[in-house]
């Protein structure tokens, strides 16, 4: 039985090495940034985010080590790109719960908020409560949680909705693996979803709620679907793309792609794969 309080993707998580740099990589691709954000000192990081609807992108930097970000300072040592993706959580008390009972031990709630400046000038905050699953429970080496919005009109704020290039929302959480039906059956698993085939092989696990889908494929598939596009950076195992809908002729003339190819290369995006495709 599929989680009651957890539902489909919420956002994915860009690690990134040097944060405002990076929000200038995103902002010349044509996203809507918001302000930079500063996480609680027990955190220690900073963002940026790409509000969709109904989910998001969030560009995440480590400002002072500390305990908390560990799992997160690992990850950056190797490479940037895609570390961890979260969850919508109604509750996430009660979804820490649910996955406790199916013997997972989660790692929260934890309570949390940043500053932010909202249209005007005055100054808010963003509430969240989240928990996470085990650390060591990384389908295809990509770090799952929840994240329970207290203030969404802080977060989903209209002026940073609207893109040049036209995004819309996540429809795909693209990652390579070795063995990529253990990986996907190992996430199925983990928050009570079935698996599907795709066409070239592939393993898809939706989310649920008519969110992305996670799509798990080998290092050959994913160059048969992207022959274009070069894969020397990308890991043998980890997150590495996201599919977005887009209006396809905005994303064409800010990407400068023609022929109907909407695809940023991950050396372009903080070691990211961008496919933008049509509603």
């Amino acid at each position: 039985m599929a989680l009651k309080n957890v539902i489909g993707i919420d956002h994915a998580v860009v690690m990134v090495r040097e944060l405002d740099r990076a929000a200038e990589n995103w902002r010349r691709l044509g996203f809507t940034l918001s302000p930079r954000g500063t996480h609680s000192t027990h955190m220690g990081t900073g963002n940026y985010t790409i509000m969709l609807d109904p989910d998001y992108i969030e560009l995440l930097g480590v400002l002072a080590a500390t305990e908390h970000n560990a799992p997160a300072r690992a990850f950056i040592e190797r490479r940037e790109g895609i570390e961890r993706v979260a969850f919508t959580a109604i509750d996430a008390a009660a979804g820490a719960e649910e996955i406790r009972a199916r013997g997972l031990v989660p790692i929260g709630p934890t309570d949390f908020e940043r500053p932010v400046t909202m249209p005007g000038g005055t100054l808010s905050a963003a509430k969240f409560r989240t928990f996470q699953w085990p650390v060591a429970e990384a389908p295809g080496g990509m770090r799952i949680f929840a994240c329970q919005h207290k203030t969404r009109e802080t977060v989903w704020i209209p002026e940073l909705m609207r893109h040049a290039n036209g995004a819309k929302r996540l429809r795909k959480v693209l990652l390579v693996a070795p063995d990529p039906p253990a990986e996907a059956a190992h996430l199925a698993r983990m928050i009570d979803r079935e698996t599907k085939k795709e066409a070239d092989g592939a393993i898809a696990v939706p989310s649920g709620a008519d969110r992305a889908d996670f799509v798990f494929m080998t290092k050959d598939q994913l160059g048969r679907r992207f022959s274009d596009v070069p894969m020397t950076t990308l890991p043998e195992r980890g997150a590495i793309g996201l599919v977005i809908e887009a209006d396809l002729a905005l994303a064409a003339k800010v990407l400068g792609t023609t022929g109907g190819s909407c695809v940023v290369a991950p050396s372009l995006a903080n070691g990211t794969l961008l496919v933008f495709v049509g509603a």
